[in-house]
């Protein structure tokens, strides 16, 4: 099984992990996006905190309709599987576009993470690798 993220992901990550603590302005865009493949869970990871390097912080997506910025377990998405039992996987076509804090509003404006170029259209077509 291929890791969630990668070396130098796992490097910015921490950077910018550093960087929160030195600045709570700090606004990175994410790092990395993370899926459920047989789910509605979206994990947009933009830092690791350099003390705990297993606690991201991010804009995180159950499929409940409410995304939130928040902490979360790598262990925990690691472990998690979905309705047929695959496992999280990390989006290889994602590269962010805007700061998180845009994602954030985005995201509560249409109740789920959108990363495609038009964020008002949540039709369901933001699949990983696909715009809206």
């Amino acid at each position: 099984m291929p890791k969630l993220i990668t070396q130098e992901q796992r490097a910015l990550l921490l950077a910018n992990g550093a960087e929160f603590d030195r600045n709570e302005d700090f606004n990175p865009l994410p790092v990395v996006k993370l899926f459920m493949p047989d789910g509605a869970a979206t994990w947009l990871l933009a830092s690791l905190d350099p003390e705990c390097p297993d606690i991201a912080f991010g804009l995180c997506d159950l499929g409940f309709g409410f995304p939130e910025m928040g902490s979360v377990r790598l262990s925990e998405i690691e472990g998690a599987r979905g309705a047929l039992g695959l496992r999280v996987e990390r989006d290889l076509h994602f590269t962010a576009d805007r700061p998180l804090t845009a994602y954030a509003l985005d995201a509560s404006r249409a109740g789920r993470i959108v990363t495609g170029r038009n964020p008002a259209a949540a039709d369901g077509n933001d699949a990983p690798g696909r715009t809206t």
